[in-house]
């Protein structure tokens, strides 16, 4: 579940850290923050550059100070059991994320989209309650900033082509592949 509300978050940590570790598809960075439930993932993506993350993440999120330099071993033991074919292990960790009301539910639905079963913008529209809105989906994968945990990658165009991502069409496809 992403946590869309700052005002429910049980924030204790507000120190944001980037974190790296490597992933089936490349080197993968992510940042993150702890609060009375672990850690939480604000940014992610195959990257090693925590400014990029930053640039993807709600202003309402963004670090007020110095980024931290801290791997995550919870995060860390995640990608790695993804990467050994638990593709479950990713959906244990939580992402907070802040948009528009369809957009958020765009997220809550990529995540409940399990491996293996890609679906189509269109239905993606449609599980996040506005069937017509093919083009806000599409949008919704391209402000996500928490790739990998919120599985962007899992949505293909109406004719079976992958369509966009962020992080590469050659990333699209292993991570597809080692889904299937």
């Amino acid at each position: 579940m992403i946590n869309n509300d700052p005002t429910t978050s049980n924030l204790i940590d507000s120190k944001i850290n980037f974190g790296d570790t490597d992933s089936i598809a490349g080197a993968f960075g992510y940042l993150w923050r702890n609060d009375a439930d672990g850690p939480v993932i604000i940014g992610s993506g195959w990257t090693a550059d925590p400014e990029e993350l930053i640039a993807l993440v709600h202003p309402s999120l963004r670090p007020i100070g110095e980024v931290g330099r801290a791997n995550s071993k919870i995060i860390d033991d995640a990608v790695r059991d993804y990467g050994a074919g638990r593709l479950e292990a990713i959906d244990v960790i939580r992402v907070e994320q802040h948009s528009g009301p369809f957009i958020e539910a765009a997220w809550d639905a990529l995540r409940a989209t399990p491996p293996g079963h890609g679906s189509t913008y269109t239905e993606l529209a449609g599980r996040a309650g506005r069937p017509a809105a093919v083009r806000a989906a599409a949008a919704a994968c391209a402000y996500n900033a928490a790739a990998l945990f919120v599985p962007c990658h899992r949505i293909v165009r109406r004719d079976g082509r992958l369509g966009g991502f962020r992080y590469g069409l050659d990333i699209k496809r292993t991570l597809l592949a080692h889904e299937a």
